[in-house]
């Protein structure tokens, strides 16, 4: 009989595609990164229990191109400083991927809150746009000229939090309590730029980081950086209190009730 594909695979197979894995060399992605100051309210309105704010009310965007052979990705996130347990940190609201290979593995296993989008990083000589885009709208843009090289950072440690968990079948709540995961990323940069420019925010009902207003731009960079990360669940939350903010995750929070319409299956 011919290989059935949708069959159990062996275990070598399996130990075989773990070990693909864990020998993939460096992947190098092109980023602007802007940090701003917000509204401290807005910032620790977004933020659930038990994280707290950061002495900062800080807003980070990354938009980000990878070349990868035959697969080019863009990937992008929005993140507010946080802390948790002492450890000071970054918990992302939103993160655009273009491709769903990239979507799928954070979400399943970290909990991060990806969702397909569209993520453009253009330059021309010493003028750089960067924006993410869903349902057409372009929600955040960085836009100016870069202003000369700046000094290559030693490799650093940052950490993501977020939080994994299934919402229940029946709709009431989660089928487990959820976890906080901390997700520790070693970064290496091999090229670093600053650009003095500006950030847009546009409203989205879909994606409404325009509640976190641009106070006062801290730093806008593009650069070449490479990262592994590792997560680790700090702690199981309470699953009441992560209700009110389970929509961060949905374009429509009703989204996790759906079924399919009767006989379609």
């Amino acid at each position: 009989m011919a290989r059935v594909r949708y069959g159990a695979r062996t275990e070598a197979e399996i130990q075989a595609a773990r070990t693909a894995s864990a020998k993939l060399p460096d992947i190098w992605s092109t980023g602007v990164v802007a940090v701003w100051e917000s509204d401290p309210d807005a910032v620790a309105a977004v933020l659930p229990p038990p994280l707290k704010p950061a002495e900062r009310p800080l807003v980070r965007a990354n938009i980000s191109k990878v070349d990868l052979p035959g697969y080019p990705l863009g990937a992008g996130s929005v993140a507010v400083a946080a802390v948790h347990d002492g450890q000071e940190g970054w918990y992302p609201l939103v993160m655009p991927m273009t491709h769903e290979r990239a979507l799928i593995g954070g979400r399943e296993v970290f909990g991060e809150p990806k969702k397909l989008g569209e993520v453009d990083v253009e330059r021309d000589g010493l003028v750089v746009r960067a924006s993410l885009a869903r349902h057409g709208i372009a929600f955040v843009e960085v836009r100016g000229a870069v202003d000369g090289p700046l000094p290559l950072p030693e490799p650093t440690r940052k950490t993501d939090f977020y939080f994994k968990f299934l919402p229940a079948v029946d709709g009431e709540g989660f089928d487990a309590d959820p976890v906080l995961v901390h997700c520790v990323r070693n970064e290496k940069v091999r090229k670093l730029e600053k650009i003095t420019g500006d950030v847009v925010l546009r409203e989205s009902m879909y994606d409404p980081v325009a509640d976190l207003p641009v106070r006062r731009v801290v730093e806008i960079t593009i650069g070449e950086k490479t990262t592994d990360q590792k997560g680790t669940v700090a702690e199981r939350v309470s699953a009441q209190a992560l209700l009110p903010y389970i929509h961060q995750r949905y374009d429509d929070p009703q989204q996790i009730l759906d079924g399919p319409p009767e006989g379609s299956v």
